[in-house]
């Protein structure tokens, strides 16, 4: 029997982003946000720790202790949001092949290009918004951090005070003692030994407070008396004071700026192996996200009955190597093991095969080299 077709008749034209990319997007986007969350809260709790306990000696300002948890978290999501898209569509892929969504996209004509197309609506405005966090938002990050740190160490030996508590600064060459602390911050009965030179300073007032005033900060001893002379002498010097003042000089740090903080554009155009390994560092993100994403598809195809997680331990192992590899080459390049030029798109292009790799075992060598000739539908 013949059809008769209706004169005129049109296909319409295909929507940009279809059912099925927004299906995909949102499965995705949920499970980037859950496993990059898992991964930054562990890896920001074992820094964290580490912070906290410069901050219970008195290296680091309990003042600005959630000020470097919020400015690590910005480094950590920036550094793992490429394992954390890569582990997020191995377990949405891996979840549509065990609930059999794959076989009903085959069915209606849908491939690899179906799959890539949906996948790059979420990735290339990602990888975006991954290469300005890189590039500009980390830098500044780490630098805030190397800011607070080095003026936690400057005023290390202005904190730390308790009350009922010896405490000891400069190396145990101040022994600091206090009875009550006020909610102003003065303090009574208190009690220091300085040690400078062999001599020995013992100081006991009735009070104490610091006080800024235009030529540096004071510590301002009130109602009480100094000891000073060499122990195991009989030579001593006994002072009353109604009020005696000591400087308190803030401790010399070295300003050092690491190259995970330097500005970008100091960066571009710089012949020093060093810069130029963190370029190559920075822009690794950016490149891991559209590479590691890339693999991620046929990957998670390989072993369609081990269950949504059946491939994310395969997974890991690239990761896991292409990370390692990533910090050798940096390592390579400032030592001029290699070319500056190697270390920058060598271990992409590696990655880049690996996937070309996967994908042919996936839809074989035969239908690829087809594809990349434009002889078939991707």
């Amino acid at each position: 029997m013949d059809a008769d077709w209706p004169k005129g008749y049109k296909i319409r034209p295909r929507k940009l982003i279809t059912v099925l990319d927004k299906m995909i997007v949102k499965d995705l986007f949920m499970t980037v946000l859950s496993v990059l969350v898992v991964i930054v809260v562990i890896i920001v709790s074992r820094k964290f720790i580490r912070i906290l306990d410069d901050a219970i000696s008195g290296q680091v300002s309990n003042d600005t202790l959630l000020s470097i948890l919020g400015l690590k978290t910005i480094v950590a999501a920036v550094e793992f949001l490429p394992v954390a898209l890569f582990m997020a569509v191995l377990m949405v892929m891996g979840r549509m092949y065990r609930d059999h969504e794959m076989t009903g996209i085959s069915s209606a004509g849908g491939g690899a290009g179906t799959l890539y197309r949906a996948l790059c609506v979420l990735v290339l405005p990602l990888s975006l918004l991954a290469a300005g966090l890189s590039l500009y938002v980390a830098p500044w990050a780490e630098s805030q951090v190397d800011h607070l740190m080095q003026q936690g160490e400057a005023s290390a030996d202005q904190r730390g005070i308790a009350e009922g508590k010896f405490t000891e600064f400069s190396q145990g060459d101040l022994i600091f003692y206090v009875e009550k602390i006020d909610a102003e911050g003065n303090m009574y009965n208190v009690f220091v030994q300085n040690s400078q030179h062999g001599d020995m300073a013992v100081i006991n007032a009735e009070s104490a407070q610091f006080r800024d005033l235009s030529d540096g900060r004071y510590l301002i001893f009130k109602q009480g008396e100094q000891v000073k002379g060499l122990p195991g002498s009989l030579n001593y010097v006994i002072e009353q004071f109604d009020e005696y003042a000591v400087r308190v000089d803030a401790k010399a740090t070295a300003n050092i700026i690491h190259r995970q903080s330097v500005d970008v554009g100091l960066l571009w155009g710089s012949e020093d192996n060093v810069y130029i390994a963190e370029l190559q560092h920075r822009l690794s993100t950016p490149l891991g996200l559209l590479l590691l994403s890339f693999i991620a598809v046929p990957l998670a195809q390989i072993s369609p009955r081990g269950g949504v997680y059946g491939n994310v331990f395969l997974g890991f192992l690239i990761y896991f190597t292409y990370g390692n590899l990533l910090r050798a080459s940096e390592g390579w390049v400032i030592n001029q093991t290699i070319p500056p030029w190697l270390g920058g798109i060598g271990v992409n292009v590696l990655l880049l095969i690996v996937g070309v790799i996967l994908l042919g075992r996936l839809y074989g060598w035969k239908w690829l080299l087809l594809r990349a000739a434009g002889k078939e539908a991707f």
